[in-house]
């Protein structure tokens, strides 16, 4: 059994200090609640450890252990999920929202985005826009937590699966 897989260890990893001490249950939603406020901030391991008052090792695993994904994988969902949003909800052009949610390069977005929700920014603004209204009754919070990208491997990782399943064509060159 590979010690990814271990069952053994998710049990001891759930009876860690960080999900039995309050302070630092505290420590870690205070740094989780300004990345929700300022997605579109950079967020380095760093600056979160400061937030939090903890070092950086400490605060690295001690929020996947407290929330059940890295701090850079919960704020790519959030800006995700904030994306989609304004892809659905506006007109702004998706330039103007990949940097609105905290990307550098367009290029970055859009592979990630399609990366992680299975198609393009504009792919996704069109498919909203098919249905209209349909989502007009349908709470913010209800529709957030319905939409959430759900990333429980890392989008490399999966990116890197898929490609090992698409085969290359041989060269056509000879060998001599």
């Amino acid at each position: 059994m590979s010690r990814r897989h271990d069952p053994a260890k998710r049990l001891r990893a759930a009876d860690t200090p960080a999900l039995k001490d309050p302070a630092l249950l505290r420590r870690l939603l205070r740094a989780k609640d300004r990345m929700d406020a300022a997605s579109d901030e950079a967020w380095p391991i760093a600056r979160l450890a400061a937030v939090s008052g903890v070092s950086e090792a400490y605060f690295a695993r001690s929020f996947k252990r407290a929330f059940g994904v890295p701090p850079h994988r919960y704020l790519l969902t959030r800006r995700i999920e904030q994306a989609t949003t304004l892809l659905r909800d506006t007109d702004l052009d998706i330039t103007d929202i990949a940097f609105a949610t905290g990307w550098a390069s367009l290029g970055t977005f859009g592979r990630i985005f399609r990366d992680i929700t299975g198609m393009s920014p504009g792919a996704m603004r069109v498919e909203a826009r098919a249905r209209p209204g349909a989502l007009d009754r349908v709470p913010a919070c209800a529709l957030k937590a319905a939409q959430r990208p759900a990333l429980t491997s890392a989008v490399l990782e999966k990116r890197r699966a898929e490609g090992e399943a698409i085969v290359r064509p041989s060269s056509t060159r000879e060998v001599s």
